[in-house]
């Protein structure tokens, strides 16, 4: 598979690259964008994916966050894939919403028309991705890791407790925790998947945390001061899955913290470690 590459631009000794190309499982031509660190040049460096939330592109953890300081202390490459497919042809949200279509995948395999026919973020973060950064880079794609924010941390979570066996470790920014029983993941569950809602548990972190199994790493950064807590994020739900099945997560409330990338920009260096550590990659430059 090709890749045309769109920019580049030195960053902390490294590069940040953004490339394009025709994606088979999503049926349209997709962006992403990777920041390869200096220790590219000397061995194969550890991956991280990044998954976004409700809205973004490839592009704005790249931009806000700030991981490149730390990806690069690491030594650790970092994957950051749009949020849903594009295009003319792939429909988007028909009431014209955010919350769901266009920039929102929510990281399923849609099974309803017209979705179906697009919408298998699944597939594409879970297989097609990883198997182009295989081929295409210099780097260790056996030792990777994922991460989140908010729709992105939901992403991360279940595709992470789905295949325990692809990453050493997962975390989350404010992810939904329990999409089956919150309003953004109620609307989205139902259009991607139907009404049966059983079907929908196989994208639920609690419901898949309860259902057992492995249980990697897993950090969480949750800001009190979230304006999508109380209704859309619901935390406490996690804890308690966690509780439940004896899974010793590490879950942080931060107080006065939002929902937006000023909370993401505070905290990813701690996320980072983290990765890296599990990786057995802590020493830095």
């Amino acid at each position: 598979m090709s890749l045309s590459k769109v920019s580049e631009y030195r960053c902390f000794w490294g590069l940040q690259q953004r490339f394009k190309h025709d994606s088979s499982s999503l049926n349209c031509e997709m962006h992403f964008s990777i920041y390869l660190p200096p220790q590219v040049s000397e061995r194969h460096v550890p991956l991280l994916y990044w998954l976004s939330g409700l809205t973004c592109t490839d592009e704005n953890f790249v931009t806000k966050a700030g991981a490149q300081r730390y990806a690069a202390e690491h030594g650790i490459a970092i994957v950051a894939p749009d949020t849903s497919p594009r295009g003319e042809a792939v429909p988007d949200d028909p009431e014209g919403g955010w919350d769901f279509g266009l920039g929102a995948g929510f990281y399923l395999n849609a099974t309803q028309a017209p979705w179906s026919e697009h919408y298998h973020m699944y597939d594409y973060i879970a297989e097609e991705l990883p198997a182009l950064i295989r081929n295409n880079f210099d780097v260790n794609a056996d030792n990777a890791s994922i991460f989140g924010h908010s729709m992105g941390g939901h992403g991360a979570l279940t595709i992470a407790l789905k295949n325990p066996d692809r990453y050493r470790s997962v975390s989350a920014f404010s992810p939904i925790v329990s999409p089956s029983t919150v309003p953004w993941g109620e609307k989205a569950f139902s259009n991607y998947l139907g009404d049966d809602r059983a079907a929908w548990q196989a994208h639920d972190s609690c419901a898949l945390i309860r259902a057992g199994g492995a249980q990697p790493p897993l950090l969480v950064d949750q800001g009190l001061a979230d304006e999508f807590l109380e209704q859309q994020l619901q935390t406490e739900l996690l804890e308690s899955a966690c509780a439940d099945a004896d899974y010793s997560a590490t879950i942080r409330l931060q107080p006065g913290y939002d929902h937006s990338y000023f909370f993401i920009a505070s905290f990813i260096g701690s996320h980072i470690a983290f990765h890296a550590q599990a990786q057995g990659n802590y020493n830095r430059m």
